[in-house]
């Protein structure tokens, strides 16, 4: 076997393509646009690489065919947030030969070594954790927009390594079709009706605004996990112009307490509807199909990517009145019939509480796994998320 890193635009190509090799058979599979998986690898689209760095590799057999591919790269901001500086591999594609996977993997933590890394989690995104993040084990179904997908035989091709679970991932599935519990709108009305609490959804005449707002209270309401590295208002500003396509103005809602912004639920339309005709490729005439299929066939499916309320303020049901917002919105678009809730990790019981409480319905489960270069060490799980606690004044 043969590994080259990506430094032409032949193997960028080739670790592009390699997954009509992997999924040539499997009607589930949806392929990424690849300007996504190529805007991740641009220093001059991602933000993250002013303070980290990212190469990519492709694996051939002894007659050159395309075999195996994975990225790796190192987030300064956080590699040094754990008890081991640790950096992550990704976009992780094998055919189904274990020695072919643990080329790759030692190709992957060779580099990573080099830069001073002693631990590697995967597989994750060089970027937020909502898009291309942890490897599937449970609900082979396809997949909604920016969630990963892999075959079945990769849990293993991890575990036999040596990768070990750092947390689980659950995503949910709301049918929009059948009624809400009214015990859960009860509670939402309830929290509504305080004066104190106004509720706004996204513009953008006002973009830059609810921009700050999000950013206010991000850095606040994820303060709390792991490693936790502030949000720069840089990387978002760039997903946000990225996301303008599929983007709704009604489908990002922001919770306010007197003026001061302490919660947003963000959902997507679920655009791999209409992606998985494209086969990764937005050429001219996809770009013409992309708009015929948006106006000809309504999406049925969006997919809610992030809920955040401010510690100060939870436990009063600010996340049930964010998505009682909703109500209207799905009211206004007939054509919803199903929303995905993705993903909620093991390490934040109030979220997976809140799922339960939906009466959501199990959809997918992923794992993110650390490996730790001095096997003899085991590696500790991702620690769970404390409960804000607000005061009487809140309640």
């Amino acid at each position: 076997m043969i590994i080259q890193e990506v430094n032409t635009t032949s193997l960028k190509e080739t670790f592009l393509n390699l997954v009509d090799i992997i999924y040539k058979s499997d009607p589930n599979y949806i392929r990424p646009l690849d300007v996504m998986i190529d805007e991740i690898f641009n220093p001059t689209t991602n933000p993250l690489f002013a303070n980290g760095e990212a190469t990519r590799f492709v694996l051939f057999d002894a007659a050159m065919h395309p075999i195996g591919r994975i990225a790796a790269f190192i987030n300064r901001n956080k590699a040094y947030g754990y008890e081991q500086p640790t950096g992550g591999i990704g976009f992780f594609e094998c055919i189904n030969e274990p020695s072919a996977a643990t080329r790759l993997f030692d190709t992957a933590k060779a580099w990573l070594a080099q830069r001073g890394m002693q631990a590697m989690d995967g597989p994750i995104n060089f970027g937020e954790n909502d898009n291309f993040w942890g490897l599937l084990v449970d609900g082979f179904t396809p997949p909604g927009f920016g969630m990963p997908y892999n075959p079945p035989y990769y849990r293993q091709l991890f575990e036999e390594y040596g990768f070990q679970p750092y947390y689980e991932q659950i995503t949910s599935h709301l049918n929009l079709k059948k009624p809400f519990p009214e015990r859960f709108w009860k509670i939402a009305e309830r929290v509504m009706a305080k004066p104190e609490l106004t509720f706004r959804h996204f513009t953008w005449k006002e973009a830059p605004r609810f921009a700050d707002d999000f950013i206010n209270i991000y850095n606040d309401a994820w303060q709390f996990h792991e490693n936790f590295t502030p949000m720069q208002p840089a990387y978002l500003h760039a997903t946000l112009q990225k996301a303008k396509p599929f983007l709704r103005e009604n489908f990002i809602w922001y919770a306010y307490w007197q003026g001061e912004p302490i919660g947003f639920l963000v959902m997507f339309p679920d655009a791999n509807q209409i992606i998985r005709h494209l086969n990764g490729k937005m050429g001219f005439l996809n770009k013409l199909r992309f708009l015929w299929y948006r106006h000809m066939q309504p999406l049925t499916r969006a997919r809610v990517t992030v809920l955040g309320v401010k510690p100060h303020y939870q436990r009063m049901g600010i996340e049930s009145a964010l998505f009682r917002q909703f109500k209207d919105v799905v009211a206004q678009h007939p054509s919803l019939s199903q929303l995905e809730l993705s993903w909620v990790g093991d390490f934040n019981p109030k979220m997976r509480a809140l799922m339960e409480a939906m009466e959501a319905d199990f959809g997918k489960r992923h794992i993110t796994w650390r490996y730790l270069f001095e096997n003899q060490k085991q590696a500790h799980r991702s620690p769970i998320i404390p409960m804000g606690k607000p005061t009487n004044t809140h309640r």
